[in-house]
């Protein structure tokens, strides 16, 4: 099998270090939980209003993003989150 190289670091691809999910805190399990109820929050408040022709006033593209900013930062649990996606994501 060929592996291209990188030119800048002069290494073969096939050597580049993959983030490994379970040495990223941000994926420990503590914060899996954490994200699933930053979720299931952000759907209770935003998940339901629809626009006059019927489609969500609010994508779950931006409350999934934002469940993982929230938890990235390091919060300790969903108090204040929907006031932050109000704020940063609406």
């Amino acid at each position: 099998m060929s592996y291209g190289t990188d030119s800048q670091n002069k290494f073969p691809l096939h050597h580049l270090m993959i983030l490994d999910m379970t040495d990223d805190w941000r994926y420990s399990e503590d914060r899996l939980k954490l994200r699933g109820d930053a979720l299931k929050t952000l759907l209770s408040n935003f998940g339901a209003p629809l626009d006059s022709r019927g489609r969500p006033l609010h994508s779950m593209e931006s409350m999934v993003e934002c469940a993982h900013d929230w938890v990235s930062q390091g919060n300790a649990n969903t108090n204040g989150l929907a006031q932050y996606y109000w704020t940063n994501y609406t």
